[in-house]
């Protein structure tokens, strides 16, 4: 394996760990633990940033203001990524977990020299608490801590093959747009790939977003020596 990326950032979201009823799942997380293991074993650094939207989402919390749900949703990622870091560790693959919500004794804190040092000894970083503010959803977090620590590349891990012109799930005539794409067509045609904090970040920075099918094995190999699997948006 050449690798394509020496540097990379995974976008979990809490759906690629949780069960359908809800709840974190340990035979998903053992999927995703495998796949991750397959890039870390050619040399591949990797860190994570996990969602929470299998435990909490903010549409779910009817009666409780805005502000205690989304830290709500960011206490969420820190479960997900004590889960992960746990099967991760089970299938030999060494994790740290760096948190910008530190829950003491558990987490630790979130210093980008720290991520970059257990990168560089081929530890994979896994990132909770998202921006550690509220109001900002979890793919901001990932595209900042992408940038802080000069990953190659955003991967965004989804349950479709890449971006489409529409809502696959509402569409069914929706049309996957495939190969490469401009971040300018991105916001213009308001695809909804992430939101619009986020993309003006990755736009400013020159990051390329790729949105891909984590369900289908092989795939995150695939994305990371260079072929062409899903969209990227450069």
């Amino acid at each position: 394996m050449n690798p394509g990326y020496k540097r990379i950032l995974i976008k979990l979201s809490g759906e690629m760990l949780g069960e359908k009823k809800g709840g974190f799942s340990a035979s998903m997380a053992t999927r995703a633990a495998g796949e991750i293991r397959q890039i870390i074993d050619k040399g591949v650094e990797v860190a994570l940033l996990v969602g929470g939207g299998n435990i909490m989402r903010a549409r779910d919390s009817d009666g409780v203001d805005r502000l205690s749900a989304d830290f709500m949703g960011l206490t969420a990622t820190v479960i997900n990524a004590i889960g992960l870091k746990s099967i991760l560790k089970s299938s030999g693959v060494g994790a740290s977990l760096l948190s910008a919500v530190n829950v003491e004794g558990i987490t630790e804190e979130l210093i980008v020299e720290k991520a970059d040092d257990y990168l560089k000894n081929s530890r994979v970083v896994i990132f909770a608490g998202g921006t550690g503010s509220p109001y900002f959803t979890t793919d901001t977090g990932a595209v900042l801590r992408a940038l802080e620590i000069k990953a190659d590349i955003l991967l965004k891990a989804t349950k479709v093959d890449g971006v489409y012109d529409s809502d696959p799930e509402k569409n069914s005539k929706a049309k996957l747009l495939k190969g490469k794409i401009p971040y300018g067509e991105v916001i213009k045609k308001n695809l909804k790939i992430m939101d619009r904090a986020a993309l003006s970040l990755v736009e400013e920075n020159g990051l390329p977003v790729n949105v891909f099918n984590f369900l289908k094995s092989g795939n995150l190999k695939k994305v990371v020596e260079g072929e062409a699997v899903g969209t990227t948006i450069c």
